[in-house]
């Protein structure tokens, strides 16, 4: 066995290491398997994210947190809606159709007969 080796169970990763790799997965955007071994084994630190995540843990920690910013006036509950920015689909602008469509064109009326020129002479 090599030294410095233990037997038995893997060593067990401290809940702070794993909270720190969540944190900085969390804050590069990093994939999780690429989450650093220094915040211990990625499956443990995802695990611990997803189990808390279904028990409701983060969004209690995030209440908490805005509460007590909320307590000291250190977030501002501001709204500003502007909508200068909303555009309308291509399709609901009117935009220029391609394909098989063809422009329209007047449709001639089947009921009037065609009028000639011996018609108009004789009407005249």
């Amino acid at each position: 066995m090599p030294k410095g080796k233990k037997p038995g169970r893997p060593p067990i990763w401290i809940r702070r290491q794993l909270i720190d790799g969540i944190r900085f997965r969390t804050r590069t955007g990093v994939p999780w398997r690429d989450v650093p071994e220094r915040y211990g084994p990625w499956a443990r630190v995802y695990d611990l994210f997803r189990r808390w995540q279904r028990d409701g843990t983060w969004q209690r920690i995030f209440a908490a947190l805005q509460a007590q910013a909320d307590a000291t006036e250190l977030i501002t509950w501001d709204l500003n809606v502007d909508s200068t920015v909303c555009r309308a689909h291509q399709h609901a602008a009117g935009a220029r159709k391609r394909g098989i469509c063809r422009p329209s064109r007047p449709a001639a009326s089947a009921s009037s007969p065609m009028t000639t020129a011996s018609d108009a002479r004789a009407a005249a």
